[in-house]
């Protein structure tokens, strides 16, 4: 036997998230901050099943030093920040995670 599947449902079942305008003007805000102040130098932008993830560098060729992703219907929020594996903040709401960029974060290394 055969099974015949449509290649619209399967589309249809994908939920594309994507930032809104105001996310991505809040988050291109507090980049071009950072990138003024020396910090930052590089961002990218990914869609992904189920989420998107903005990603701040430092130098290109590295891991991102944070990434901030959307990601609804979760549990603990539909926004979180990230360095590396570690989750360093969670919430309902954007401004709510983008809260941890308003202290000084000094990445430690040694």
């Amino acid at each position: 036997m055969t099974n015949l599947y449509r290649l619209a449902d399967q589309k249809a079942r994908r939920r594309i998230v994507s930032f809104d305008r105001r996310e991505l003007s809040r988050l291109l805000n507090l980049y071009s901050m950072r990138v003024a102040s020396g910090e930052w130098r590089d961002y990218a932008i990914d869609f992904r099943p189920g989420m998107a993830i903005f990603s701040i560098f430092r130098h290109t060729a590295e891991q991102p030093l944070f990434a901030i992703a959307k990601v609804p219907g979760t549990s603990q929020g539909g926004y979180m920040v990230y360095n590396g594996p570690r989750k360093l903040a969670h919430g309902d709401s954007l401004e709510d995670v983008l809260t941890i960029f308003e202290r000084k974060i000094r990445l430690l290394t040694g």
